[in-house]
């Protein structure tokens, strides 16, 4: 039975110094979550509080309705039901693939601690792999068989940190997609640690942003990328330009590249200088477009070319446009601005500091 994580005002701090800053956040029974972010945003520094590896200094961690994380008591990691997915996998060189699986299983009767290997190895594609040892296994393979052995007791939650990091680029999100289905399968609650957002994207229901210690936003895939919270969302998920703006009226923004409708930021009045996020399909590939501007980079991606153009103030924008429409760098094409979201943040006062 998968278990309800709360993490409610919670701290974690080296040497008094906080790697994760005032934190609140519930993941549902049997969803999959994601902690996204930079290196030492503190991502992992959380997940390994959630698992009891590191105290908290403030705040509490509740699994299942327990309280298993206070500033003054830790509940050990064994005691806690949690299952760990590690970065280099950390198999049993010496123990075949079924042997592997059900290492945590050895309190279980034989005939239950079969049936569950034989479930596992169907689960992971593995079964007639069962006799291999991990050298014998790729990459992808032995991260199979890491998350078999980790789902096996069936713990309450899932914690997985950096799973993929020695796994090709290019098989990544694949597998990403199928161990979610794994997971679903076995209605397990997970929680991923990537910096990788496709990883995150492929993977997970809900993303949590962190950077500087601090969650940024908590929210769907969907909305991180088309609603980011902030500067600091709006930079480090997908890719996109800042484009300077003029608050003309309560949903009209004035642009290098024309007028722009929607919600604008609370307080913002007419005449606020904003900045407004604009994401490489919000531009529109059009021959009929009155704006045409410079290929300055492009890059082929298959399906699509994405271009890098250059407005005329200098500032560079990228538009995503089928591949079969090939420009070469020095020629310039028409594009219209097609933003179905309108992310606007207010250009931060001189000297101020963090995420706005």
């Amino acid at each position: 039975m998968s278990d309800r994580l709360e993490i409610q005002g919670v701290t974690v701090a080296y040497d008094g110094v906080p790697a994760v800053r005032e934190v609140s956040l519930t993941l549902p029974a049997g969803s999959i979550s994601c902690l996204l972010g930079p290196s030492g945003c503190g991502k992992t520094s959380l997940l390994r509080a959630i698992a009891g590896f590191e105290p908290v200094a403030a705040g509490k961690i509740r699994l299942a309705g327990r309280t298993v994380s206070t500033p003054d008591e830790t509940v050990p990691p064994e005691l806690r039901n949690v299952g760990m997915v590690f970065q280099d996998f950390a198999l049993f060189p010496h123990l075949p693939v079924r042997e592997n699986i059900g290492f945590g299983l050895r309190a279980w009767g034989a005939a239950a601690r079969a049936e569950r290997i034989e479930e596992l190895l169907d689960l992971i594609g593995l079964a007639p792999a069962a006799a291999a040892y991990p050298h014998q296994l790729s990459g992808g393979q032995q991260q199979r068989v890491a998350l078999a052995r980790a789902m096996a007791p069936r713990p309450g939650i899932l914690l997985m940190d950096e799973p993929f990091s020695s796994i090709d680029a290019e098989l990544r999100e694949q597998l990403a997609g199928e161990v979610r289905a794994m997971l679903l399968r076995d209605d397990m609650t997970a929680i991923l640690v990537t910096h990788d957002q496709n990883e995150a994207f492929a993977m997970t229901d809900r993303v949590a942003v962190f950077g500087e210690g601090r969650l940024q936003q908590w929210d769907s895939a969907y909305r991180i990328y088309h609603e980011p919270a902030n500067r600091f969302v709006a930079d480090f998920i997908g890719q996109g330009a800042l484009l300077p703006g003029e608050i003309l009226g309560p949903d009209r923004v004035g642009t290098e590249l024309g007028v722009v409708v929607g919600a604008v930021p609370a307080g913002c009045a007419a005449g606020s200088r904003v900045l407004v996020l604009v994401r490489p399909d919000d531009v529109i590939h059009d021959d009929n477009a009155p704006t045409h501007l410079e290929v300055v980079k492009r890059t082929f991606r298959g399906a699509n070319y994405l271009y890098t153009l250059q407005l005329p103030s200098g500032r560079q924008i990228f538009s995503l446009v089928s591949s079969h429409h090939d420009h070469a760098v020095g020629s310039r094409i028409g594009v219209r601005l097609g933003l179905e979201h309108l992310a606007v943040f207010p250009v931060p006062a001189e000297g101020a500091q963090g995420p706005t």
